[in-house]
């Protein structure tokens, strides 16, 4: 896919030259965005008008099955599509224009069945990859010095600025009542999880959502993170059918990516040690994380364990019974999900001649003893440091003062009035004045 991606740029950009494509902003190597490759489709007419077509099945689809004659049309214009960077774009999670990328993604993958784990709408680099699964490492780390976790994610989030910002923006919309409602607004609770998730570093926004729990106090404080009140439970407290929830999903463009990527990521295998057929568990808690906000909001089952699964049942499933156990065994029998999320706080320890494991998240309590570069770089925009670097500046001030203290208690500036004591000082008085008053004795003995 990575080799893909290179060519597929190499390929626009070439044709950036002819003319054929107009100039398009620099993209990621490797990484072909759908808005920007459905601007160049449209450049070319017969592109267009295929595109457009297949604009309208996938719409169709969304409301009601096609007929056969609609059906044959769709797949005419899906076989005489041939641009490329059409065929094999991705999107960004997160980004600005996500939803309208979404829109293109699957409207060229009308024939892609929901059940297929094969493909993902949004793109992972292998930096991203293995930057997550070093994140995931330091956390688990940090059980070695016998931490509270959860306490000390919670005030690192509340810390950092933007972290302690938009994580009270989420509950205050999860929590205030929509107007003239005894209930929140879920729909706004939604968005504002999902701009948490989104803009809020994964050190602070996965600490908060897989810090390890050794009570159930702590357990029920994880488990309320999300605000499940709001964010997924109904006020009758009645679970919906399973199989109904992913139909309301399956309508909507960016659930729908994020149930794919979900299903994408954290698919389970048997004969991986990390439980995970792609052997990234540090990827799957991200789209587990990317899940939240959307009509399919997973969170823990209690505060006593780290099982997880969706606010449903398949009560009243009938005939499709395997179906609707199938969408709740994505959760509560999933080896990948179960072991990357233990993973977060039960890693065992490393030797201690190792070299010491970095810290999950930079913590302006611990940054006061030891400051290093990646601290500064993950957090150079965080009204935190610069309140630490106003403390570093003070105490800087406090030992300028001693060394100009001390200098005045020097010989050579006894005459400024200093404090301090010279050891010269205890002798007596100095050999000249000595010398002057045996002379004035001696004149008064002679007269």
């Amino acid at each position: 896919m990575l080799l893909l991606g290179i060519l597929l740029n190499i390929f626009i950009r070439g044709k950036m030259k002819e003319g054929v494509v107009p100039s398009l902003s620099p993209l990621p190597l490797g990484f072909v965005d759908c808005v920007e490759a459905e601007r160049g489709c449209k450049e070319d007419p017969r592109c267009k008008e295929l595109y457009m077509t297949l604009e309208y099945c996938a719409s169709e689809e969304a409301v009601a099955p096609l007929g056969n004659k609609a059906s044959i049309e769709c797949l005419e214009a899906l076989s005489s599509l041939h641009y490329l960077p059409l065929l094999a774009c991705k999107c960004q999670r997160g980004a600005r224009r996500e939803e309208h990328c979404l829109k293109v993604y699957w409207s060229i993958r009308i024939l892609q069945g929901y059940d297929d784990f094969e493909g993902s709408p949004y793109e992972d680099s292998p930096l991203e990859s293995s930057r997550m699964s070093s994140l995931v490492a330091a956390a688990s780390s940090l059980l070695l010095d016998g931490q509270n976790v959860c306490l000390k994610a919670a005030q690192d989030c509340g810390l950092y600025e933007k972290c302690g910002s938009l994580r009270s923006e989420y509950v205050l919309a999860c929590t205030k009542h929509a107007p003239g409602s005894d209930h929140c607004n879920r729909q706004k609770c939604h968005r504002a999880l999902r701009r948490f998730l989104e803009r809020v570093p994964e050190e602070y926004s996965l600490g908060l959502l897989f810090c390890p729990c050794t009570d159930k106090l702590c357990g029920e404080r994880r488990r309320k993170t999300i605000v499940p009140s709001c964010s997924y439970q109904e006020r009758d407290w009645i679970q919906p059918n399973c199989l109904l929830l992913q139909s309301f999903c399956r309508r909507d463009q960016l659930c729908r990516s994020r149930l794919a990527d979900f299903q994408h990521n954290c698919q389970p295998s048997g004969h991986s040690p990390s439980g995970c057929l792609r052997e990234s568990g540090a990827v799957c808690l991200k789209s587990y994380a990317g899940l939240i906000g959307t009509i399919m909001t997973p969170n823990y089952v209690s505060n006593s364990t780290v099982d997880v699964n969706l606010w449903c049942n398949c009560e009243g499933s009938g005939n499709q019974w395997q179906d609707c156990l199938r969408i709740q065994h994505m959760f509560t029998n999933n080896a990948c999900l179960e072991n990357s999320i233990s993973t977060m706080g039960s890693s065992p320890p490393r030797p201690v001649e190792s070299t010491f494991p970095p810290p999950s998240r930079p913590s302006p309590l611990d940054q006061q003893n030891e400051f290093s570069n990646h601290a500064e770089d993950e957090l150079s925009n965080n009204a935190v440091e610069q309140s630490e670097e106003e403390e570093d500046v003070e105490e800087e001030g406090q030992f300028d003062v001693i060394p100009l203290y001390a200098e005045k208690a020097t010989v050579s500036n006894l005459g400024s009035g200093g404090g301090g004591v010279s050891p010269r000082l205890s002798m007596g008085p100095p050999p000249s004045l000595l010398l002057l008053l045996l002379l004035l004795s001696a004149s008064l003995s002679w007269g």
